[in-house]
């Protein structure tokens, strides 16, 4: 319990220091006061391409049909290649920004600040989303498990449903004498690598691999992207995987152990995990990321979770670029277009707070053309 008190005074520290160091950019007032109504920018043209995780797609999608139709004259798409080669697309400029559900490490940083015109690059928390671990198994609906339970299932040492292990989390429920299929998926994906993260955190003995984007284990059932995940295991008995909540459908879904409690995905448990984590050391103004407290204890709160950043640049070569991206950015932190992707037909997020809302604002602000 100490650690996660710890970890949540230190995560509110992180931020206040942030936001009294922006304050002096900004001139007082709410973010909606401060910085326009949502999807303000009458008179833009031209276009604002992004690609990344596909995780976001759904939010993406509500994202770009609100903007575009307050904006008649910007063309934007988004195309859900995944987090890594969202990265490789953002940092080659093939995109003007980007999406991924991992930070940038140390290497793509150095060459997302060349890619802008030697400013810095934005890595914005705008989506907020639990991680389903998803099963099917023919009338169940909810499986109880503990860290090192769901450690043991996708390292393969725990082989069926009726397990012991499974089978002491689960008290009074009759469960199947059915060998589990664990299914990962097979692209470069921030999923994976906040899954892993999860685990290696959380149950660190079970799962003794680090955190990655690849799934580190050979000869296993797997599925292309968020899409080719929900494919593989509605279509077999027995499976299980992970995947961003909002695509989870009407397969069953597991509620993990925290503290002394098992603790169902919702948008509410996930946005509390925030509230207990902290700030990266090498975060600034522009590169709000977190390091999430995986192994809290705290009540309510769903650690599976996924933080997808958006990447753009603080500087871009051409005035509309950087005007069109200001805008979208703009529309996407406002409360209108988080509400949007909140809703649970569309992707089901955790809103951002007002605090972070002024923070990522802050940064969308100093959007700007190069020279």
């Amino acid at each position: 319990m100490k650690l996660a008190v710890d970890r949540r005074i230190a995560g509110v520290a992180a931020v206040s220091a942030l936001a009294i160091s922006l304050a002096a950019c900004g001139n007082g007032g709410s973010a909606e006061e401060t910085h326009g109504a949502a999807g303000e920018g009458t008179g833009l043209s031209g276009q604002v391409a992004g690609a990344g995780a596909s995780s976001m797609e759904n939010a993406q999608n509500a994202w770009i049909a609100e903007f575009t139709a307050q904006n008649p004259g910007v063309v934007a798409s988004y195309d859900p290649v995944g987090s890594g080669g969202g990265r490789e697309q953002f940092i080659s400029g093939t995109t003007l920004y980007g999406g991924s559900d991992a930070t940038l490490d140390e290497e793509e940083v150095a060459a997302a600040q060349e890619r802008c015109s030697a400013g810095e690059v934005l890595e914005l928390p705008l989506y907020l989303s639990p991680i389903a671990v998803i099963f099917n198994i023919e009338g169940t609906d909810s499986i109880n498990m503990s860290p090192a339970t769901l450690a043991g299932v996708f390292s393969g040492q725990i082989t069926t449903w009726n397990d012991p292990a499974i089978a002491a989390d689960n008290e009074g429920v009759e469960l199947p004498d059915l060998n589990i299929i664990p299914v990962n998926r097979s692209d470069d994906s921030g999923t994976t690598e906040n899954f892993t993260d999860y685990l290696s955190k959380a149950a660190p003995e079970a799962w003794t691999f680090e955190a990655d984007g690849v799934w580190p284990i050979e000869g296993t059932q797997s599925g292309a992207q968020t899409s080719g995940m929900i494919d593989v295991v509605s279509s077999t008995q027995g499976t299980i995987g992970y995947a961003d909540a909002s695509r989870s459908g009407d397969l069953g879904t597991v509620a993990v152990r925290v503290g002394d409690e098992f603790v169902s995905y919702s948008p509410e448990a996930a946005a509390r995990v925030l509230e207990v984590s902290q700030l990266t050391d090498d975060a600034n103004d522009f590169r709000l990321t977190y390091d999430l407290a995986r192994d809290t204890t705290e009540s309510g709160t769903y650690p599976i979770v996924l933080v997808a950043y958006t990447m753009a640049c603080e500087l871009y070569e051409s005035e509309q670029d950087a005007q069109n991206v200001r805008a979208f950015l703009t529309y996407v932190t406002s409360d209108e277009g988080q509400q949007v992707a909140a809703d649970p037909d569309v992707a089901g997020i955790a809103p951002l707070s007002d605090t972070i809302r002024e923070l990522v604002m802050n940064a969308v602000d100093q959007i700007s053309v190069a020279g």
